[in-house]
């Protein structure tokens, strides 16, 4: 697994012991200035209108990517406590508050309806550290699954996945879990995972528009990828958005389709701010780096019942 530099942040997965759901926790340094483009026509999620542009608040202590679709999002009641356990919070005349964005996916049916509680957030806050953070079937990856165009009868498994390079002293690098409706391409457009038959023969090779076929149409709310793209950079709540909307080009360059009315696409952008850059090298890293997570949800996932 290559080395990555997560400028700054820390990452703590959690896992149901028995059943495919869990959650991932990014718990951010002080001053991590944040923000997010929802893309999704169905997202679950919290704090994302304070993330907008035009809120006075800049910063986040903690985002929580979990399964569990809605129910999912009591894990960042978790990570809230956590965070006040030790001293952690927007300063408040009465006590401090956490700022914790959360999003979900739906991994219901991998999970047989069992959903991540405010628990699993403290555990996976607990264990979140800035090396060795694993990839593939952990956390919020646990029980996502890609290529379901065609149907739940060949959809793939995937998973948590993180990328990162480094240009001198800037660092740019990406978290992404990969519940698409699509597939996932490597970086010369042909499929690494996907909508499979058993012969191992791609469904796109026959359908190359993946026309989501009348007999097996997809429910609109039970597909999304969600990244959060971070950097060292020092950018402001702007920058930060801009940011987090050049990072979905990342998933339009790993994901086929992607955005689609099935899909409820999320990315955040997080800035630690130790290093002045160029802008649009940060937006070009970033793209990069999305798209390779994306791909390396999918490399360490591992398999449940042969998908």
């Amino acid at each position: 697994m290559p080395q990555l530099n997560l400028a700054g942040l820390k990452i703590g997965h959690a896992n149901h012991p028995q059943f495919q759901t869990g959650c991932t926790v990014i718990l951010c340094p002080p001053g991590t200035v944040a923000s997010v483009d929802v893309r999704g026509p169905a997202p679950g999620s919290r704090e994302s209108a304070l993330l907008a542009v035009d809120k006075p608040i800049d910063y986040l202590h903690a985002i929580v990517l979990t399964g569990g679709s809605a129910f999912g999002l009591a894990t960042a009641d978790g990570v809230m406590n956590y965070l006040a356990d030790n001293d952690i919070g927007h300063e408040t005349p009465v006590r401090k508050i956490p700022l914790v964005a959360a999003a979900v996916v739906y991994d219901l049916l991998l999970s047989q309806g069992v959903t991540p509680d405010a628990g699993m957030g403290y555990a996976a806050c607990q264990v979140a550290g800035a090396t060795d953070v694993a990839q593939g079937s952990v956390g919020a990856g646990r029980g996502v699954t890609v290529g379901k165009w065609n149907g739940f009868e060949t959809m793939m498994k995937s998973g948590f996945g993180l990328a990162s390079l480094q240009e001198g002293d800037l660092v740019v690098g990406a978290a992404a879990v990969v519940n698409a409706i699509g597939d996932v391409l490597k970086a010369d457009g042909t499929i690494l995972a996907g909508a499979r038959l058993q012969n191992g023969r791609w469904c796109a090779e026959d359908d190359p528009l993946r026309r989501f076929p009348f007999a097996v149409r997809p429910n609109p709310v039970t597909n999304t990828t969600l990244v959060v793209v971070y950097t060292n950079a020092s950018l402001n709540k702007i920058l930060a958005y801009r940011l987090a909307q050049r990072a979905h080009d990342g998933l339009a360059i790993a994901i086929r389709p992607v955005h689609t009315s099935h899909d409820g696409d999320t990315t955040y952008a997080l800035a630690t701010g130790s290093v002045e850059a160029n802008f649009d090298l940060v937006a070009n890293a970033a793209v990069e780096v999305v798209a390779e997570a994306i791909r390396n949800a999918v490399r360490y996932a591992q398999a449940v019942d042969s998908r």
